[in-house]
């Protein structure tokens, strides 16, 4: 990692206060932010605090040698990527591809050569640089794949990874939870009669809607189309037709100047929940949820239908 002045954070292994000085010297005036152990129980303890972005160990150690501790590293993979530099005396080539096999990146001869260690370092730099730019792009591609593009919302696969980890909380603690599912009344029309372009702006205002009145302990996503998908927490039965009504009630209030025209739009939704202590299926969930939200429909739109209080 880099420490927070922007250096790169580097663990030095050496049992050698001489070596350690020495590497010392050379760094100093370099980006690097150094941290410093004497044997590989150290140097372990030291790299799970701190995920220093470079190690430069020394082969010979007095508790485990420095091709142990790259083997060592290279187990803690759920981490940054770390670049190892292995410093030996020993240059006969099985030892040293002995010691590349076990994960050491790079290798310097000692007694080392305050040039070479610099370039050498500048390379384990740049490899740094470029696995944090491969990180980078891969959490962003990860999160476009949950996300939908038009209303910056969480996808189907965003929600179900969410919800199926709540259900799992909700009947170990005994909370309700419930899935809600929206839907634009008459969207088709919008669409034929105003253009896409208007429809986009509906589906992206009901997001809006959705968004600001949904808890952080909650969850909305689009599904696709003009169908919405809330799954709401700690929510009494009482309580949670109210608590839906609010989003109706408020996306029923807005008025869409279209063509020159102010148009009014409504929204029906299906409420169903869990039931306590029971592990149940997310894709059952949402089938009873569509299956109240046909009933909505069928009512008349711009209504919400939910589980009669127990």
């Amino acid at each position: 990692m880099s420490s927070d002045d922007g250096n790169f954070e580097v663990l030095v292994v050496d049992d050698s206060p001489v070596y350690r000085k020495l590497v010392e010297q050379v760094l100093s005036a370099e980006p690097y932010a150094l941290r410093f152990a004497r044997n590989g129980a150290e140097a372990m303890s030291q790299f799970l605090e701190h995920s220093p972005c470079i190690v430069i160990t020394d082969w010979m150690m007095p508790d485990f040698s420095g091709v142990e501790l790259c083997q060592r590293i290279r187990a803690e993979n759920s981490r940054p990527y770390t670049y190892i530099i292995l410093m030996t005396s020993n240059t006969e080539k099985e030892n040293l591809v002995n010691a590349l096999g076990a994960g050491a990146d790079d290798y310097l001869t000692k007694p080392f050569d305050p040039g070479e260690m610099l370039a050498r370092m500048g390379v384990g730099r740049r490899i740094i640089e470029l696995n944090r730019e491969l990180a980078a792009k891969s959490r962003k591609l990860e999160e476009a794949a949950r996300t939908d593009p038009l209303t910056g919302l969480p996808n189907r696969r965003a929600i179900e990874e969410w919800a199926t980890k709540q259900l799992r909380g909700a009947a170990r603690h005994g909370f309700r939870l419930w899935v809600v599912l929206g839907d634009i009344d008459n969207f088709k029309t919008i669409n034929d009669t105003f253009g896409h372009d208007a429809g986009d702006i509906v589906l992206k205002t009901f997001a809006d809607v959705l968004k600001k009145n949904t808890r952080a302990s909650d969850i909305c996503g689009r599904l696709g189309g003009d169908e919405f998908l809330l799954v709401l927490t700690h929510v009494e039965g009482d309580n949670i037709a109210l608590a839906v009504n609010r989003f109706r009630e408020q996306f029923a209030a807005l008025s869409f100047p279209l063509q020159g025209q102010s148009v009014k739009v409504t929204a029906s939704f299906g409420v169903t929940g869990s039931h306590n202590n029971e592990v149940e299926e997310f894709a059952t969930l949402v089938r009873r949820a569509d299956q109240m939200l046909y009933e909505a429909k069928r009512a008349g739109r711009n209504l919400v239908r939910a589980p009669t209080p127990e």
